[in-house]
């Protein structure tokens, strides 16, 4: 079985970072770098409006590995648009590296993910004219840096998710694992501080998917993440810091007990709902 090679960041690498990134180390574990209050968002339809989500409360301390579960059409990527910047909410407000992103117009926005925010979609979504190297590059070309620095940095990410050998190959040359691993890669070169993923393992097989969630593990705690993932793979999310179950425009937590998963209402009538994902 292939196994990825460890998250901890090469010497040279980590004298590398920038200041904010450097900065970012000896923040407190516990202290909070996502903060949500009075969330709503609706949508409005030919039958009236639909609310998304209603008064959600959420807060994430830095360096937690979040698990958001629930079923199909509960709101799970609209949420994880919302915190990373890529939607705006009916109202509330989001807090994210102390940042309200709510207040921040398109071009802001945009810088702030390129500072602080790593995606990763279930679909890898590489540029297939572009190696993998320069599909990793990417984002520190937008951001202005040179591209012999930048693709030298590429160069070492693809080394941290184990494909040094297939920095010169396509997308259409590589395995879905593979892509997925340069999708990764792409995703925390500019070295943020908040890794979003939307069903990261959802195409891939079963033992595929295993060895992805194992290397998004070493790298949220090799590189001191906050990792907020959205899966329904059940053991997978028990494999996180904690998990959230988004059921009713609320988020509520999951209780682990051995192989079972259940969810716990917070609702006045305190049922019991299991969770199906």
């Amino acid at each position: 079985m292939t196994r990825f090679p460890s998250a901890a960041a090469p010497q040279a690498s980590r004298a590398a970072r920038e200041p904010e990134s450097r900065a970012r180390e000896s923040e407190p574990p516990s202290s909070p770098l996502i903060q949500v209050r009075g969330l709503r968002k609706s949508y409005r339809t030919a039958r009236g409006a639909i609310d998304l989500f209603k008064d959600l409360d959420l807060e994430i301390a830095t360096g937690e590995l979040v698990a958001i579960v629930g079923q199909s059409g509960a709101g799970k990527s609209t949420l994880l648009h919302i915190l990373g910047a890529l939607d705006a909410p009916t109202a509330g407000t989001v807090l994210c590296a102390a940042t309200d992103v709510t207040q921040l117009n398109a071009s802001q926005a945009a810088a702030f993910r390129n500072r602080e925010i790593g995606y990763v979609w279930q679909f890898h979504y590489l540029l297939p004219e572009f190696t993998a190297r320069e599909n990793v590059a990417m984002p520190l070309l937008a951001r202005g840096q040179r591209r012999a620095e930048a693709l030298a940095e590429a160069d070492r990410w693809l080394g941290e998710v184990g494909l040094t050998d297939r920095g010169e190959h396509r997308a259409g040359e590589l395995s879905g694992g593979e892509q997925q691993r340069v999708a990764l890669a792409r995703a925390l070169v500019c070295r943020p501080r908040l890794l979003l993923a939307d069903e990261p393992t959802g195409d891939l097989d079963s033992t595929t998917a295993g060895l992805v969630f194992e290397l998004i593990e070493r790298l949220h705690a090799g590189h001191g993440l906050t990792s907020i993932l959205v899966t329904h793979n059940q053991e997978l999310a028990m494999r996180c810091t904690r998990a959230l179950r988004l059921t009713g425009g609320r988020l509520v937590e999951v209780p682990v007990d051995g192989n079972n998963v259940s969810v716990a209402e917070t609702s006045p009538q305190k049922s019991t709902v299991s969770l199906t994902m």
